[in-house]
């Protein structure tokens, strides 16, 4: 059955932009300070009855949903209340529950495809190339058209002659659910969105998915960050999540917030940047003006000695396919939604005492999409925003357009010896990317959601030869 489905709302084929109002402030309240909360205990959750086999997409295509089952209410008193915390100084990154027992907790993509799962990868092996999606800000707050708008395009991806041309997965680069990772909102804003997608959904929280703020606003129980999350993505075995009432997809069994995606051809890195709008926060984070004092004291490192131990992996294995970086932050990026350098530093840290770095870095947070090319020594590495997946569009900078390429060097690191270009945007529209890597090479596709579903040929697109890390012409399989 082709992956089409029908859709009952009015599709828009100009690319116009979406703006969402901005909500009214108010004088926030006072703040009270508070004891720094425990970190959330590892997959100790409430979820569904275990089944044996994972579960995709529904059994037979319906229409596009017109409205939301359960109404999103207005924000703007929490947002008033997080807007409080922030200018106290109060608003801080939230401890993140670490994988016990091991460095690296690694995710095989056959153990989620049922008991055909090492035929299926060995399939793909044999084949020669894997494809899979990727976005992140896919959940919407004011109704299912933007979202309906970009899984239509995705599942015309399914459509192909080529079997090994049809895509694998779908990678969610983080929030999922706005605007807090409500359990409410899980099955209009994933479950019902994707309940035709035919392949798994791996993903990365963001910001959003782990903000826990103080009443009246949120519980502020500080472990319950995450916990939707959790309930959805991290569970120990396949189960019908209460929260997708009765849809057939089951919930993800990720080993935690962050892991490393093993599939035929590719590393998947996926680190956990949490809750502050800017910066992206992965670990305790050294000061430097405190003498190395950690800034957040209350996080686990468990991030970075992961990170190591994948990037040590992939050199101790010799193994040759794509390495991917996956963060909901970007380390890079204009407008509102800024970069994240400090936390590219600790990156690029672990990358020189390993002797490894990515082939590419997949992000979201910024809702738009931008690509950069970071030259570091002989290498040329993609980084890419992919903010754009369903949630309200924004401009780089208000009024502001920009012809590229153009070199930023505001956000080169002298001690890297690096340069940065700004490669190509688009606000205009809400999209994703397509990702196809053989054993040669990498190469990412950009498609806007308004080029509709007969339109194959990407808006933009970049391809990296994978002995060399350096950029190329794409070569298609003959």
């Amino acid at each position: 059955m082709a992956a089409t489905r029908k859709t009952t709302a009015k599709k828009t084929s100009a690319k116009k932009a979406t703006k969402k109002s901005p909500a009214k402030k108010s004088t926030a309240k006072k703040v009270s300070s508070t004891t720094p909360p425990p970190s959330p205990s590892h997959l100790q959750l409430t979820h569904g009855a275990p089944v044996g086999t994972p579960l995709f997409a529904q059994a037979t295509i319906t229409p596009d949903p017109l409205k939301y089952t359960t109404p999103h209410a207005s924000d703007t008193a929490a947002y008033n209340e997080m807007d409080a915390l922030v200018k106290a100084n109060k608003f801080l990154p939230l401890p993140f529950p670490v994988v016990p027992g091991v460095a690296e907790p690694v995710l095989l993509l056959q153990d989620v495809l049922g008991p055909s799962g090492a035929n299926a990868v060995s399939s793909m092996q044999k084949a020669g190339q894997i494809v899979f999606h990727t976005a992140g800000d896919t959940g919407a707050t004011r109704g299912p058209k933007t979202e309906n708008e970009v899984v239509d395009k995705l599942l015309a991806d399914f459509n192909e002659t080529d079997p090994t041309a049809i895509p694998k997965f779908f990678y969610n680069l983080g929030d999922i659910v706005y605007s807090f990772g409500e359990h409410k909102y899980y099955y209009d804003q994933f479950y019902d969105a994707y309940r035709d997608y035919p392949a798994p959904i791996f993903a990365i929280p963001g910001n959003h998915d782990g903000i826990v703020l103080p009443p009246p606003a949120g519980t502020g129980v500080a472990t319950d960050s995450l916990s939707a999350f959790l309930a959805n993505f991290c569970t120990p075995s396949f189960s019908h999540a209460p929260d997708a009432v009765g849809l057939s997809r089951t919930t993800m069994i990720q080993p935690g917030v962050y892991f490393t995606l093993e599939a035929p051809y590719v590393r998947i890195i996926g680190l956990y940047s949490n809750i502050l709008e800017n910066p992206g926060v992965i670990s305790s984070t050294a000061d430097p003006t405190k003498g190395g004092t950690p800034a957040f004291p209350d996080l686990s490192d468990a991030q970075l000695s992961f990170l190591k131990a994948a990037l040590t992996r992939v050199k101790t294995d010799k193994f040759k396919g794509a390495v991917l970086l996956a963060v909901h932050h970007p380390p890079y990026a204009f407008g509102k939604h800024s970069g994240s350098l400090a936390m590219l530093k600790e990156i690029d840290t672990i990358c020189q005492s390993t002797g490894v770095w990515p082939h590419a870095v997949l992000s979201g947070h910024a809702h738009n999409y931008q690509r950069y090319t970071r030259a570091i020594g002989k290498r040329q590495i993609p980084f890419l925003v992919i903010g754009n997946g369903g949630h309200g569009l924004q401009k780089l900078a208000v009024g502001d357009g920009y012809r590229t390429p153009v070199s930023m060097p505001v956000f080169a690191q002298p001690e890297q010896n690096d340069s940065v270009t700004f490669e190509n945007y688009d606000f205009m529209n809400y999209g994703y990317c397509r990702v196809l890597i053989n054993a040669q090479q990498l190469r990412i596709e950009y498609h806007p959601a308004s080029d509709g579903a007969s339109t194959k040929t990407p808006d933009d697109s970049v391809t990296v030869d994978l002995a060399t890390g350096t950029l190329t012409t794409y070569n298609p399989p003959s």
